[in-house]
Order: structure tokens, then C-alpha cells, then sequence
């Protein structure tokens, strides 16, 4: 998978790119990182990238030809005219597992962070093909909105993780939140791990598991289950966790 970042600030991206999950799918070929700033591509002396908005107002707009110039760079290099532009935008469609996992089989990926009040409209018009947001809130640019979707598509690549299934597990993966996790030591504080975990008994776990999925979904973020098709086994989970959660009075330490 190829992505290719425009950004004027690329040791920020390059640096936290080379940690972690993305930093190994890098080294191993799985993914290819290029970064390339609008500054090598303006026309005058002074390497400018921004400009007043016109009609007055606060802030500065970045410049349409520097931006389109390291876009099509970046295509000309190997990101290839099938590339999809995105810009990283508080405006654009809301980031999902859905949408990361359908880019992940897709095309190259050219993501655009924006700064100051944001870019000349004629660009986003003309040479973004999508907008992405993380969600209903401003940050100061649009690096660390690359950097989480370049590491949140890096880990749905085949081969990217130790195990090809942690992926399918995560949060969000299936519509719903994940499950509680836990590991040794069995007491911390006196609080133990839930007795299904350690009877061996698969099915029972699994079934907890499911279970927890769902009760965790259904009080921390209803909205997934608003439009959401459950099966009857899935209903029935959902019931008991209810039920539980009504009768113990469920903290967030207490787990059925």
C-alpha cells in the first residue's frame, strides 16, 4: 500500500511514521511512505504557500498551485493517476472502520494536511477527490489526521500484524466495540478476572465475549446499535446483558 502525505511539516509525519505497526510495515515493504512539501514547489524566493483570504477575515489560505504541483509529483513518482487525492478536513466525511477497511483494498492513498484556515477552495474543488474527518472538532493541521489513517489502514494489510486476526477483533471492526481484556496476574487489587476466562471452555468464552461486545456497544455508544440489524442470538446476548446489568448495577469494573 502506497500512501504519499503533502504537508509542510514532513519531519513531523516522517518521525512518528517509523514507530510501531506502520514503522515495521514499512521496513518489512508492506507499505511505502513518501512525503513531499508544498515549499519545493512555489515560484518565488521566499518559498511562499499562504496568502491573505480574500473578502478579509482572520488567518492565512494555503495556495492553490503548490499544493496541486505536490500532488502531481506525487502522482508522477508512483502514486500513479489512480491515486485518490483526500484532504484531512473538519468538514469532510467522518472516519470509520468501514471506510478505512474499503480504502485498505483500494488505490494509493495521496492525504493532504491542511493548516492555517485551511486551503484555497479551487484546490479542494479540482484535485481532492474526498474529504476525511476524525470528527466534529479542529485540530492545528492535518498531520495527525494522516498519520492515524495511515496507521489505521496499515494494520488491515495482509502480513502487517503478528497475528491476522487481531484486526478482525478491534473495536469497530464488526459494527460494535470490543470486548473486555485481561491479563496476568489473575487478582489486581482485589478485583479478579471473570471465571469464564479461565474455565477453558471455549464456547462459554466466546459466548461471554459476544456478549460483553454488545452490553459495552449498548452503554457506551448506542448510536452503533440505532441502525443495526441484530440476529435473534445476538438479541438475546443483548437481553442478558441488560438484565445483568439492571439486577448488579454495573460499574465499569464489573463484568458478567
Amino acid at each position: 500500500m502506497r500512501f504519499d502525505v503533502i504537508t509542510l511539516f514532513p519531519e513531523m509525519v516522517d518521525a512518528a511514521a517509523r514507530f510501531g505497526v506502520t514503522g515495521k510495515a514499512i521496513e518489512k515493504g508492506i507499505v511505502h511512505l513518501s512525503i513531499w512539501n508544498p515549499r519545493d514547489f512555489t515560484l518565488d524566493r521566499h518559498g511562499t504557500v499562504d496568502d491573505r483570504p480574500y473578502g478579509g477575515g482572520p488567518g492565512m489560505v494555503m495556495k492553490y498551485q503548490p499544493l496541486c504541483d505536490a500532488v502531481a509529483a506525487a502522482k508522477q513518482s508512483g502514486a500513479s493517476d489512480r491515486a485518490k487525492v483526500v484532504y484531512l478536513s473538519p468538514q469532510g466525511r467522518p472516519l470509520t472502520q468501514s471506510l478505512l477497511a474499503e480504502a485498505a483494498l483500494g488505490a494509493p492513498l495521496v492525504l493532504v494536511a491542511g493548516r492555517y484556515e485551511g486551503l484555497d477552495q479551487r484546490f479542494i474543488d479540482k484535485v481532492c477527490d474526498e474529504q476525511w474527518s476524525l470528527g466534529d472538532y479542529v485540530i492545528s493541521g492535518g498531520e495527525l489526521a494522516a498519520l492515524i489513517v495511515i496507521d489505521a489502514i496499515t494494520r488491515l494489510l495482509p502480513g502487517v500484524l503478528g497475528d491476522e486476526d487481531s484486526a478482525k477483533q478491534d473495536s469497530h471492526s464488526d459494527g460494535i466495540l470490543d470486548y473486555p481484556h485481561f491479563t496476568r496476574p489473575e487478582i489486581v487489587e482485589g478485583s479478579t478476572v471473570p471465571e469464564v476466562l479461565l474455565s477453558g471452555d471455549h464456547a462459554a468464552i466466546a459466548r461471554w465475549r459476544a456478549k460483553q461486545a454488545l452490553g459495552r456497544t449498548w452503554k457506551n455508544r448506542p448510536d452503533l446499535l440505532e441502525n443495526r440489524q441484530l440476529s435473534a442470538q445476538q438479541r438475546r446476548l443483548l437481553e442478558e446483558f441488560k438484565l445483568e446489568d439492571d439486577v448488579k448495577g454495573c460499574g465499569n469494573e464489573q463484568y458478567y
